[in-house]
């Protein structure tokens, strides 16, 4: 051959050799791919997703055989500091009232259990009753009708349930009958007895409340309320609900 076309031709075929040394490769890559596959299923199981058509009204459990399974969750109680089963019982006798847990009424009385703390309070000066303009604390079975002033400063005096922006002075001399901090306004639960024309502690405005004569808890000074400290009650209006029952007794029954 002429030496002019032998270079050539030589040029050619190792760009010939070098494209079919390219494409076994490819061809033996594809071929590990699909045999890989077809010994392991599974992989190609696990990219499989359930489509919804957009008018389903409802979600379809994806399959993925490898994804972990979902973590639930505890659902948080927003209200854990509020007792929802609690109950609270006077004593007259002891000048006491107490909180407790558990609570049930059984034939119309009220039964209580799993006792959390007592709290020294003072009731009526005047004694127990229930007439209207007695001044007397009235027996018997009550709920929490309403709760009042729940974000005041601790001595903040009310008005007729109002606020009126002044801080009482504690244990100031001849401050009267003040209510303060926190109300926890009482309705009586029994007809004839604490319920009704006459006698209805509801009408009669009696509450639990702090008081600015915090020394005086612990002996009969109110004019017919439930006075408690002015820190005790705060903490008490954190742990009961309106509707919480309340049962002031002339002595706690063992």
């Amino acid at each position: 051959m002429h030496p002019l076309f032998k270079q050539p031709y030589n040029g050619i075929n190792n760009h010939l050799v070098q494209l079919m040394s390219y494409f076994l490769a490819i061809f033996l890559l594809f071929t590990s791919v699909v045999n890989c596959s077809k010994e392991n299923p599974t992989l190609q199981d696990s990219t499989k997703i359930t489509v919804l058509p957009s008018h389903s009204l409802q979600w379809q459990e994806t399959k993925l055989s490898s994804s972990p399974q979902p973590i639930l969750l505890p659902k948080i109680d927003t209200q854990d500091s509020t007792l929802e089963e609690a109950c609270i019982i006077v004593d007259i006798s002891e000048q006491k009232l107490s909180l407790y847990q558990s609570c049930k009424l059984l034939k119309g009385k009220l039964v209580e259990n799993n006792f959390i703390l007592s709290y020294p309070v003072s009731t009526s000066k005047y004694g127990i009753g229930n007439q209207a303009r007695s001044n007397k604390t009235p027996l018997g079975l009550h709920r929490i009708e309403q709760k009042i002033g729940a974000n005041v400063p601790a001595g903040m005096i009310f008005k007729s349930r109002q606020s009126t922006g002044k801080i009482a002075e504690i244990n100031q001399a001849d401050a009267g009958d003040l209510v303060t901090t926190r109300i926890m306004w009482l309705k009586g639960l029994e007809p004839n007895k604490n319920q009704g024309a006459g006698i209805d502690s509801y009408q009669r405005y009696i509450y639990i409340h702090g008081t600015v004569e915090e020394n005086k808890i612990g002996q009969p000074a109110s004019h017919g309320c439930i006075r408690m400290n002015n820190r005790d009650v705060i903490d008490l209006f954190k742990q009961v609900k309106e509707g919480t029952l309340v049962d002031i007794r002339e002595k706690l029954q063992l």
